[in-house]
C-alpha cells in the first residue's frame, strides 16, 4: 500500500530563542484539509519574535491496523502510560513520541528519519505505512490554539482535575512539561486522522477492485465473480465498517478525558474539525453503504442463479429416476397393464 504525506503547521510553547531572519521559512503545503485556512498562519510564520521558537516538525505515522499497547511495554523502558497512549519523553535528538492503540504514533521535534527508526526498532515492520507531517512552534506570549494550518503551543490553563496529569513526570522531558497534555491532545486527533487516511486509501483500493461489477452486470447479465468471491468482498466491507465505527476508539467519539477538561476538549475538537474527521468519516460510511448495496444485489442475483441451477438439477435427477424405474420395472409394468387385457381377449375363444 502506497504511503502518502500530508503537511500542516503547528506552534508550541515557551521558548526565548529568536528565529534567525535568514532561516528558510516553511511554506504551508496544499495537500491537507487545512489548506483552505493556511493563509491565516502566514503572519506567524513570516514574523519571528523573541517569544517564538523556530518551526519544528510533528510527524504522525500509521504502521498497523492496531497496536497492543500492553505488549510494547518491554520495548519502551523509558515510557509511561498517559491516558490512551504510551508517552516516550525522550527519543532521538530532543524529541518525544506518543504511541496510540489505533496503529499510529506521533513524533514531536523529530525528523522523518528518526520517526522511521522508531518504527523499525520498536514496532513490527509492516508494509502498512501512512504518514502525516505537520510543524509546531513555541510561542510564549500566545494562547495554545490552531491558527490556520499552524498549531501554536503557548499558554494553557491549569487542569480541572490534577489526577489527569502524568503520575510520575520525568526529570527532564525533551519538551516543556506545561504543554504536555496539549501536545497529547493534538497528537490524539492527529493519530485518528492518519489512521482514517489509511482506511480511506484501503477503501479506495477496494472500490477500485469492484468497480467493474455493475458494468459487467449491465453488459453480460453476469457479475463476473463467483458467489464465494462476492461473499469475501462483503466480508471485507464489514471489516471496514467495524474498523470505522465499532472499535474501542472509533473516529466519532470524544475520549473520556476531555469530558472533564474543557480546554483540552476544545483543542481536540478544533484539530478534529480542522482535519475534517467527521466529514471524512461520513464519506467513508456512505461509500461503504453504497458498495454493500451493490454487492448485496449481486449476491441476490447469484443466489437466484444458484436456485435456478438447483431446480434444473432436481428436474434432471427426477428424469433419471423415471428412466431407471422404466428400465428396471418396465417389463413388469407392461405385463401388468397390457398382458392382462390380452389374456381377457383370448379367454372367450378357448
Amino acid at each position: 500500500m502506497n504511503g502518502f504525506r500530508r503537511e500542516l503547521g503547528i506552534a508550541s510553547l515557551p521558548s526565548v530563542d529568536v528565529e534567525p531572519p535568514e532561516t528558510p521559512k516553511h511554506k504551508p503545503k496544499a495537500s491537507t484539509p487545512l489548506r483552505r485556512s493556511a493563509s491565516a498562519s502566514i503572519p506567524i510564520r513570516s514574523n519571528p519574535t523573541p517569544t517564538r521558537s523556530s518551526i519544528k516538525p510533528v510527524i504522525t505515522l500509521a504502521t498497523a491496523e492496531r497496536y497492543l499497547l500492553s505488549r510494547l511495554r518491554s520495548r519502551l523502558p523509558d515510557a509511561q502510560i498517559l491516558h490512551d497512549a504510551w508517552w516516550v519523553p525522550h527519543w532521538g535528538d530532543g524529541g518525544e513520541i506518543f504511541v496510540f492503540s489505533n496503529g499510529s504514533f506521533v513524533c514531536w521535534g523529530l525528523g522523518e528519519g528518526e520517526a522511521q527508526r522508531f518504527a523499525r526498532e520498536i514496532l513490527t515492520p509492516s508494509e502498512f505505512n501512512h504518514s502525516n507531517q505537520i510543524t509546531y512552534k513555541n510561542s510564549l506570549a500566545r494562547k495554545t490554539r490552531i491558527q490556520g494550518d499552524l498549531i501554536i503551543l503557548g499558554r494553557v490553563a491549569p487542569l480541572e482535575y490534577s489526577e489527569n496529569a502524568p503520575t510520575v513526570p520525568p526529570a527532564s522531558p525533551a519538551l516543556p512539561a506545561d504543554t504536555l497534555l496539549a501536545r497529547y491532545t493534538f497528537s490524539q486527533a492527529l493519530s485518528r486522522s492518519t489512521a482514517l487516511s489509511g482506511l480511506e486509501e484501503s477503501l479506495e483500493d477496494y472500490l477500485s477492485s469492484v468497480a467493474l461489477l455493475p458494468h459487467s452486470l449491465e453488459k453480460t447479465g453476469k457479475p463476473g465473480l463467483s458467489r464465494e468471491a462476492l461473499i469475501k468482498k462483503l466480508g471485507a466491507l464489514m471489516k471496514f465498517r467495524q474498523g470505522l465505527n465499532l472499535n474501542r476508539e472509533n473516529f466519532s467519539d470524544t475520549p473520556d478525558l476531555y469530558w472533564t477538561e474543557p480546554e483540552l476538549e476544545g483543542f481536540f475538537k478544533s484539530m478534529t474539525a480542522a482535519l475534517e474527521v467527521k466529514a471524512r468519516t461520513n464519506a467513508v460510511n456512505e461509500k461503504i453503504t453504497y458498495a454493500t448495496e451493490v454487492q448485496s444485489t449481486l449476491r441476490q442475483l447469484l443466489t437466484e442463479s444458484s436456485t435456478h441451477r438447483m431446480e434444473l438439477v432436481i428436474i434432471a435427477l427426477i428424469a433419471v429416476e423415471v428412466v431407471i424405474a422404466l428400465i428396471r420395472d418396465g417389463p413388469e409394468l407392461w405385463q401388468m397393464i397390457f398382458g392382462s387385457s390380452h389374456e381377457d381377449q383370448i379367454a372367450p375363444h378357448s
